[in-house]
């Protein structure tokens, strides 16, 4: 069965973290700034909601920053008290005027200090307290989606999400953040005060601002859009490499790897020059910044020169005011440098509010039903499902299957066996139809019901990092090691098991790479039984087993699918013959219904599979 796709995005709309294929160079700026506004109100949906725990604690950072830079902020305005007080009265004799300028000079920098550590350790609590929730957020919300997104979505992505785009918000918190709020806090507290300390010189001074404003405004928009650009590269790099890495076995087997390496080389040199774009901004709007100032305080230098020529200013006020110039300037500057791990972060946090408004195609029901005792007993009512548009893989089905029957589906790749599988288990919902157990609707039950009473084991047998017991407790974390070893024995993993050089607790290690197929296939057989649902679903579940090995869960599934209900897909006839009744499919549709030995007696599809079955063993 194919992967379930989605319909493309527009243009004017593209794939999160894809390139923009088939749209004009001259178009993409504009285009990306038509979706910037919807990502950064996404983005500050998703920070207000990771902040508003934290705000009493916000609120006192933001008085200790207040108070912090009123510290600092003191420094030239007690030069020019001591320049303008303090040196005259020492010509007096009298020390006073200075010894309290150097006092008030030397409290301003302890408590600059002080507040400086409070500000650093309480911040920097709260910043990794907000990427431990983002963590556990993004995490939790993955698991919850839809398979019809994981089909879309690449494990490539997956990670970049949990990696790059959280190192990036790492970053703007460890090294950055602080730097930021001080210098956008400073640089009004000193505006205010040059106004304060002479506004004619003021006035000068900011005949610089709208030059400087629109050369912000143009750095702002553009390095906005040359980081997102900067994470798009680095998601598509990290899919190469994840996907690369992870098929590896076929790149040996098909000498994959020039191809690789030219695909690979091709992300990597996208990726340096989206990061070389970016650079290139910040080389511009630096030394701009810096022009700028210089030129500025030289006009003010030389008017507030003429002024205290002319009595009308004083020296010192002539001094603190080119003090405070220069420290308006300085900030400025280094919003530059931190504009660049903020606007990585800022993209980052685009694509990670993404991922959390996704809305899992199977939702929780708003008003659950309970399922106290079930029955096992399913029904698909006029049930119509496709995984894309135009393309429908289950045209009307209609299916009842009584409580305690064992069902084998029959058919041709393609036929919708698996599709009908997964919608018994829920991993997909029918746009129309119902899917009933025990006379209730799945989309009415609660996960947690539904897994404890429908458990599918599918082909792929995947088993986690850890010992087989483990693995097998998958099932029923609840259970004693007693019931692991009972639940082993019926399905004849008892002996391998044991045989191994700890037993069940033998690390499997990673995807059971220490186990062969036909035994991964076991320990997910006894991890299913260990679960005990009402309703068992095999997906090509034997698949891997060799024949000794499936003779040994043939027998077991004899015994252990008494009275329950069970949908087995499969290629053996060995599988097809333990089942009460055989539902023969294609294109979607039951074609032949019956028992295996009616099935075979007549002259349709099952009678020549089984035919041709018997023929292979000969």
């Amino acid at each position: 069965m194919s992967a379930p796709t989605t319909p493309a995005s527009t243009p004017s709309n593209p794939p999160e973290g894809q390139p923009w294929r088939g749209v004009a160079a001259e178009d993409r700026d504009e285009l990306s700034a038509a979706t910037g506004i919807r990502l950064r109100e996404r983005s500050r949906r998703l920070l207000a909601s990771l902040l508003r725990p934290h705000k009493r604690a916000l609120w006192l950072i933001g008085v200790i920053v207040v108070v912090d830079n009123g510290a600092a902020m003191a420094g030239p305005a007690l030069v020019s008290v001591g320049i303008d007080r303090g040196i005259p009265a020492l010509r007096r004799g009298d020390y006073t005027p200075i010894g309290v300028v150097v006092g008030l000079m030397v409290f301003c920098a302890l408590l600059d200090a002080v507040l400086r550590y409070q500000f650093l350790m309480r911040a920097g609590r709260i910043g990794q307290l907000l990427l431990l929730d983002l963590r556990r957020r993004v995490f939790w919300h993955f698991q919850k989606l839809s398979l019809r997104f994981h089909g879309r979505y690449t494990s490539g992505r997956v990670i970049s999400r949990l990696t790059s785009d959280l190192d990036a918000l790492q970053d703007l918190l460890d090294s950055g953040l602080d730097g930021l709020i001080t210098a956008l806090l400073s640089i009004v507290t000193i505006g205010i005060i040059l106004l304060v300390l002479d506004w004619p010189l003021a006035v000068v001074a900011m005949c610089a601002f709208p030059l400087l404003w629109l050369l912000s405004h143009w750095f702002q928009t553009h390095s906005a859009l040359a980081y997102r650009r900067t994470r798009e590269a680095v998601a598509l790099l990290i899919v190469q490499f994840v996907e690369s890495l992870g098929g590896i076995r076929a790149v040996k087997a098909f000498r994959r790897e020039p191809r690789n390496e030219e695909i690979f080389e091709a992300l990597n040199t996208d990726y340096r020059d989206a990061n070389s774009r970016a650079m290139k901004l910040i080389a511009i709007f630096v030394p701009g910044v810096t022009l700028l100032g210089n030129i500025i305080i030289a006009v003010v230098l030389v008017y507030g020169s003429y002024r205290v020529l002319g009595g009308h200013l004083e020296i010192g006020v002539l001094i603190a005011f080119l003090l405070y110039l220069r420290r308006f300037f300085d900030p400025l500057q280094d919003l530059a440098m931190f504009y660049n791990s903020f606007q990585s972060a800022s993209a980052a946090l685009e694509k990670l509010s993404g991922v959390l408004e996704e809305e899992p195609d199977v939702a929780e029901p708003a008003a659950p039903a309970a399922l106290p005792a079930p029955r096992g007993s399913v029904r698909f009512e006029q049930v119509r499902f496709g995984y894309r548009d135009g393309s429908i893989v289950l045209p009307r089905l209609d299916l009842a299957i009584p409580a305690g029957q064992t069902v084998a589906l029959v058919g041709a790749t393609g036929a919708g066996k698996t599709t009908l599988a997964r919608l018994l288990t829920r991993f997909y919902d029918p746009p129309e139809g119902h899917v009933r157990l025990d006379g209730v609707d799945l989309r009415d039950l609660p996960e947690d019901e539904l897994r404890r009473a429908v458990v599918m084991v599918t082909q792929e047998s995947f088993l986690f990092s850890g010992t087989v017991a483990d693995n097998i407790l998958f099932g029923r974390p609840d259970a004693t090691r007693d019931d692991v070893s009972r639940a082993a024995k019926a399905i004849g993993a008892h002996e391998f098991i044991t045989a191994l050089p700890d037993g069940y607790d033998t690390d499997v290690r990673k995807r059971g790479g220490r186990l062969s197929a036909g035994q991964k296939q076991l320990v997910s057989f006894a991890r299913a039984f260990l679960a005990d649902p009402a309703v068992l679903v095999l997906d090509e579940a034997t698949s891997s087993l060799d024949v000794p090995s499936e003779r040994l869960v043939q027998r077991a599934l004899r015994t252990i699918l008494a009275e329950r209900t069970a949908v087995i897909i499969a290629h053996r006839l060995s599988t097809v013959e333990i089942a009460d009744r055989v539902l023969v499919m294609d294109a979607g549709r039951i074609i032949e219904d019956g028992t295996p030995a009616e099935l075979i007696r007549g002259t349709g599809k099952f009678a020549d599979l089984h035919q041709a079955w018997e023929d292979s063993l000969v």
